[in-house]
């Protein structure tokens, strides 16, 4: 067996990717699109069977690349709280699937009372939010009324696509999801790693209808795939998939990854730090018979604000541009930019607030405010990362970073600068599908735990500047901007 394949069921395309287990390189990968659908203000939607059959198509492309011969298995990621409910029977979904972004259930989990939300935060580590999927499926089950005909009939499934795909993919053989995406569903109790009586009672979701927990590196059966049945070995949500895929696998160790927001998960080893500070308390990945904790924090906006300046203000032609332009001037020349588009999250969790540009002056130029803006990124992940560090009483070893914005050498040497620790960016840029792959060749006993983070390539680390003042200083800065966009 030459080769493992990963795949990933994003938000917006599913992809597949070969990878290469004497290298750990990627040689191959497939790409398909995902349409998206909002029928209502607020409301995001999916067609699942969509999903299913356009990741079967990624997978075909793959396998028919690589030889089934010479495929010793798949692992999947996915986006981790969308919601499918399914016919046991038929395997047909009853309604489109509930996207994470949705907010239909927003007054349902507002009006939750306080009591009930201290509960789901001791025991699922979680905000209570429409985000998390428990709220989503008790729409369904209320609004949709097929859903109860099945499960009075015992024959409904309800799951994240994770759940939704091995369904298909083994025939309805197998029924199950791993810890790291039941942990974000708002049921499943993350220390006694099951779920929680309790919390299905609250949301009036049986535990018939929800899949079996497995460990990321448990067998989930065999999947059908160009003629040949593949071993599924290896199932982990996608932020957690690149906490693994990076190595990120001691206490101390934290991933950043810059996509639209911005996603930073902390490694706490095998202790549970309860956030007073508004992080997510998570399950990092449970493997080798052992659960690994993590502490969870992301940013509304990162990429969308280099964004903004492309197509907003026309300030750049294109994202990479604003590295060069940035770099055109010594320092952001008393400019601070809050990147509150959509509210602000972690820590400040404030929805009400919005974006602020301040410290402009009659010689401020076009290249302060793409300065502040990159300077903005780092400032939300520093926010981050010092609560994680009082949460835990776990000091920040290193940040591994992946996503789009690692690119950009200015923003990564700023990052360093401001946060006090090198950051590690690897060679390999798809830490999603790579974790998902390296868990499935963990899961078949072709490589070993403590050999993972050697995998792991890198291709520049940026060291943090010596003067500590100047950057601290420049964060109280940004705090005291974030201040005036809470009044």
């Amino acid at each position: 067996m030459k080769y493992v394949i990963a795949l990933d069921a994003g938000t917006t395309s599913v992809r597949a990717f070969v990878y290469d287990l004497k290298t750990g390189k990627f040689v191959h990968g497939a790409s398909q699109e995902i349409k998206q659908s909002f029928p209502r203000a607020g409301w995001v939607e999916q067609d699942a069977n969509e999903i299913y059959y356009k990741a079967a198509y990624c997978l075909n492309e793959c396998v028919r690349f690589a030889g089934a011969e010479n495929v010793a298995g798949m692992g999947i990621t996915n986006q981790r709280e969308t919601v499918v409910l399914w016919d046991k029977t038929t395997g047909e979904p009853v309604c489109p699937a509930i996207v994470w972004q949705c907010r239909r259930t927003s007054e349902y989990c507002a009006a939750l009372s306080k009591e009930n939300k201290e509960l789901i935060r001791e025991r699922t580590g979680l905000v209570v939010d429409a985000y998390f999927s428990a709220s989503k499926i008790r729409w369904i089950l209320d609004n949709v009324p097929k859903a109860r005909t099945l499960e009075k009939n015992g024959t409904l499934c309800a799951g994240t696509i994770d759940s939704y795909l091995i369904f298909k993919f083994t025939e309805g053989r197998t029924f199950a999801t791993d810890v790291t995406n039941a942990s974000r569903t708002m049921l499943f109790n993350i220390k006694t790693l099951d779920w929680d009586e309790e919390l299905l009672q609250l949301f009036g979701v049986s535990r018939e209808i929800l899949p079996e927990v497995r460990a990321c590196d448990a067998r989930m059966g065999e999947a059908e795939i160009a003629g040949s049945r593949i071993p599924i070995a290896g199932v982990i949500g996608d932020q957690q998939a690149a906490l693994f895929g990076q190595g990120c696998l001691s206490e101390g160790d934290g991933k950043i990854t810059y996509g639209t927001g911005l996603f930073l998960l902390f490694n706490t080893g095998g202790r549970c730090a309860q956030s007073k500070r508004g992080m997510l308390s998570t399950i990092g990945y449970s493997a080798c018979g052992k659960t690994t904790y993590a502490l969870e924090g992301s940013a509304f906006n990162a990429g969308s604000a280099v964004q903004w300046l492309r197509d907003g203000l026309g300030f750049i032609k294109t994202s990479a541009e604003s590295e060069r332009v940035a770099e055109s001037v010594e320092s952001s020349g008393g400019v601070y930019f809050v990147p509150a588009f959509t509210g602000l999250g972690a820590p400040y969790w404030n929805a009400e607030a919005r974006g602020l540009l301040t410290g402009i002056t009659r010689s401020t130029t076009r290249a302060h405010i793409v300065r502040a803006v990159l300077e903005s990124i780092a400032f939300s992940a520093r926010d981050l990362a010092s609560c994680m560090e009082e949460d835990s009483g776990i000091k920040l070893r290193e940040i591994k970073c992946d996503g789009g914005a690692s690119a950009n050498n200015f923003l990564m040497q700023f990052q360093s600068n401001v946060l006090g620790v090198c950051i590690n960016r690897p060679v390999e840029r798809e830490s999603t599908a790579l974790g998902a792959a390296l868990m499935c060749a963990l899961s078949l006993g072709l490589v070993e735990e403590q050999d993972i983070p050697r995998l792991r390539s890198s291709e520049r680390i940026f060291t943090p500047s010596p003067d500590r003042e100047k950057f601290d200083r420049l964060y109280g800065e940004y705090c005291r901007a974030v201040q005036k966009t809470l009044l």
